[in-house]
């Protein structure tokens, strides 16, 4: 009986992680968007609502692809010597 609860602890523990993800991206993307409509605002400019959420969502997905070390992940393929191929999230 160990073994299921041990799974069902890991199941609720990734669903857990899971939806504080999706709390705290949403949360982000919201700050993105005030950043987004007061900078252009203090610079004198009126956009629509869809320019302000087309550039909060291009600054937040920048923000995410920034994160990913591609270019650490195809030098260590090269020197490695190792088979496998490398993804670059190890």
């Amino acid at each position: 009986m160990s073994r299921m609860m041990r799974l069902l602890a890991g199941l609720a523990r990734t669903a857990l992680t899971f939806a504080v993800l999706v709390l705290l991206g949403i949360v982000a993307f919201y700050v993105t968007v005030f950043v987004v409509s007061t900078g252009a605002g203090l610079a004198g400019y009126d956009p629509s609502g869809d320019f302000v959420v087309l550039s909060a969502s291009l600054l937040v997905v920048a923000a995410l692809l920034g994160g990913i070390p591609l270019s650490a992940a195809a030098s260590e393929a090269n020197d490695g010597g190792d088979s496998r191929p490398r993804a670059g999230f190890e």
